[in-house]
């Protein structure tokens, strides 16, 4: 049976994208959504060119706010950034939330955004694939 998670930030432009691109790439029989609770409504381009970069990228990726996911079900809600984590609202249909928090590249050069894709991939996918079991 496919689980399902959400991945929360604040603007839904940097950490929750490459997250949510991680994950729908990485971890089978998992599917990811994104969002933010102060959705950017733009996904920060060095986001898009390192999920390029690693064939990940998928035209669907795009910020939206928390209105467009709050009444789906998931069996796992992750918070990446503080501010997701103080505001996150309820979820009436999420079995589990958890936070794991991530330095925002955003505003920063290239390289930042390659650290935050290895450390999400590294630290975040593991989290995850234990907070289902």
């Amino acid at each position: 049976m496919e689980k399902r998670v959400l991945i929360l930030c604040t603007g839904n432009s940097c950490r929750s994208i490459i997250a949510e691109a991680l994950i729908n790439s990485k971890l089978k029989g998992i599917t990811c959504d994104s969002s933010g609770v102060k959705a950017s409504g733009r996904v920060n381009p060095n986001a898009k060119k390192i999920l390029e970069d690693k064939g990940i990228w998928k035209e669907s990726y795009y910020s939206k706010n928390i209105d467009k996911v709050i009444d789906n079900t998931y069996d796992l809600v992750v918070t990446v950034c503080d501010n997701a984590n103080e505001t996150c609202p309820m979820f009436p249909n999420a079995n589990k939330v958890i936070h794991i928090g991530f330095e925002d590249p955003d505003g920063k050069g290239f390289d930042a955004f390659v650290d935050t894709y290895n450390e999400i991939e590294e630290v975040l996918l593991p989290k995850v694939i234990d907070a289902l079991e």
